[in-house]
Order: C-alpha cells, then sequence, then structure tokens
C-alpha cells in the first residue's frame, strides 16, 4: 500500500480493505505479489516521456489535475506494481481458469497523459505485453465499469488482434467517448434486468465471432445503485449476476478470464471493498464450476 497523496479526492484506502474483507470471507485464496511491470512494457503503450515524469515522480500539474491526484514517487512504484498486477492474473488466468488483480482497471490513462484517477492503463499495457510475448494472440478487453474504457479503447484502436467491448453508462464521464470496438452506452437508471439482457444480446456474440484466446475483464464496481459515482441501478445481486455470466461465458469456451478492480465510490469505503470481494468471489465461484 502506497501512503495516499496529501492533495486529491480519491479514496486509496479501499484497495487494503478489499484484502481484508477477502480474507475474512473465509472462502480459499492464494495471493501472489506481482512484480513492476517492466519500463520498455510500459514505453509500448504510453509516451515515453510520459513514463519518464511518472518514474521521475515529476508529471506536470495540469496532468495531475487531470489525473486526480500528485504522482509521488510512492504512487509511481505502486501504479507500477499495480500493472504488473494485471498482467501476473493473466498468466495465471492462463493455468487456473480464472485470476484477479485487487487493484488497477485504469481505463482512463491515455498514451500521454493519465485521467481519472488512472496513471497507466493496465489494460492496454497487460494486452500488448501479452501478445508480444506469444502468450495470446488475441485479446478481448471486456469493460463493465461504469464509466466508458476511454483510454483502453484509445490506445488499442486500430488494432485487429485486440477488441474492446465496453458497458458504460452513456451520459456519465467521460463526456467526449473514445471509440471502442464495441460501445453499449446505457440510458441512467437501468437496473439488474435490461442491463443482463444487454450483457446477453452482446458478449456471448463478440466471443464466438472475435474468437479471443483470454479475457480481460474490467469488473468495476461503479454501476451498484447506491454508488457516488454510478448511475446505473444494479443491486448486490446484480453486480454479481453480471461477473459470474462474464466468466461462465469465457469458461464455458475454455477461455480463461484475468479481471481487475475497476471503480467503485463512496463515502463508506468498506462497503465499496465490501462490493469488490463479492465481485471477485462470484467470479471464482463460476469459474469452479469449470475447473472442479
Amino acid at each position: 500500500m502506497a501512503p495516499p497523496p496529501e492533495r486529491g479526492t480519491f479514496k486509496f484506502d479501499k484497495y487494503q480493505l478489499v484484502m481484508i474483507a477477502l480474507r475474512e470471507s473465509g472462502h480459499p485464496i492464494t495471493e501472489h505479489a506481482p512484480e513492476p511491470m517492466p519500463r520498455e512494457w510500459l514505453e509500448a503503450v504510453h509516451c515515453p516521456q510520459y513514463v519518464e515524469d511518472v518514474f521521475a515522480a515529476s508529471v506536470p500539474k495540469d496532468k495531475e489535475r487531470r489525473i486526480g491526484f500528485p504522482v509521488t514517487p510512492h504512487i509511481a512504484s505502486r501504479v507500477r506494481h499495480t500493472n504488473g498486477g494485471t498482467w501476473l492474473a493473466a498468466k495465471l488466468a492462463m493455468e487456473h481458469g480464472f485470476a484477479a488483480n485487487s487493484a488497477a482497471g485504469s481505463h482512463h490513462a491515455l498514451h500521454d497523459t493519465g485521467a481519472g484517477y488512472c496513471v497507466f492503463n493496465d489494460l492496454a499495457v497487460a494486452a500488448n505485453r501479452l501478445i508480444a510475448e506469444g502468450d495470446a494472440r488475441r485479446i478481448l478487453i471486456v469493460d463493465c465499469d461504469v464509466h466508458q474504457g476511454d483510454g483502453t479503447a484509445s490506445l488499442t484502436a486500430g488494432r485487429e488482434d485486440i477488441f474492446t467491448l465496453s458497458f458504460h453508462a452513456e451520459k456519465n464521464f467521460p463526456v467526449r467517448k473514445a471509440r471502442s470496438t464495441l460501445d453499449i452506452g446505457l440510458p441512467d437508471g437501468t437496473g439488474d434486468a435490461a442491463y443482463l439482457a444487454e450483457l446477453a444480446r452482446h458478449l456471448p456474440t463478440t466471443l464466438d465471432e472475435f474468437a479471443p484466446d483470454l479475457v480481460l475483464y474490467q469488473a468495476g464496481v461503479d454501476p451498484h445503485q447506491d454508488d457516488r459515482l454510478g448511475r446505473l441501478c444494479l443491486t448486490d445481486e446484480g453486480l454479481s449476476r453480471r461477473d459470474s455470466y462474464v466468466v461462465s461465458q469465457a469458461r464455458m469456451r475454455d477461455l480463461p478470464v484475468a479481471s481487475a478492480l475497476g471503480g467503485g465510490y463512496g463515502t463508506d469505503q468498506r462497503e465499496v471493498a465490501n462490493r469488490h470481494a463479492r465481485s471477485m468471489l462470484a467470479m471464482a465461484a463460476a469459474n469452479a464450476e469449470f475447473t472442479a
């Protein structure tokens, strides 16, 4: 855990609380500590000067404002490890069917700047690295955060080996959307039934037609009805059904799934952490049906 910056509104304490919730859940979990993402793999996706600014904790103030907090040396180290965590989760998923990164899902980070509480885009960086190293030929990134994965869409635009599928609130942040391979913009107030219907309408077809080797899943819990920044009104049950469905659809096609934490916001950080923990446990339970 990196000490939180003295400035900014983002609540970093939820990450430690997620791990506490998982450990106290009574479910069997295995924890892995990732190595930091190598600099050259970050620079393969992000502007080398921006990567240097982050490593040196000298990100310009305008970019720090866009990120939402100052990039301190501790934060610079943290984001290298969280990016390494998504890559490690993918490698573990190839062995076990499913693995989760208890951080990251930083889908707003762009080529030469961070944005929306995101410094580096772990989804794009991990996908690029996995393909470059021959671990996968084609990767599907499913983004179910309430906010569109504009950074991921921008960083992977034009690639035939990476498909970005985003389910998000159409009128939520970012105001100016990027173009994912397939965007499903949902109206405010979308509840469980309508959300799950859209997921069932588009995910199986995408899996069959794109035929990926691996699914990276941005499993943000901010579509929850009580989320401070979300507007899609999903219940606890709706989120669990969403996550179980994504994993089940991939696993029934013998595809590994690696998830990243994504967004979740509220005044009670413990409750937000519990939503993330329940999300990961629901995905693990779905995976267990195919690996038992």
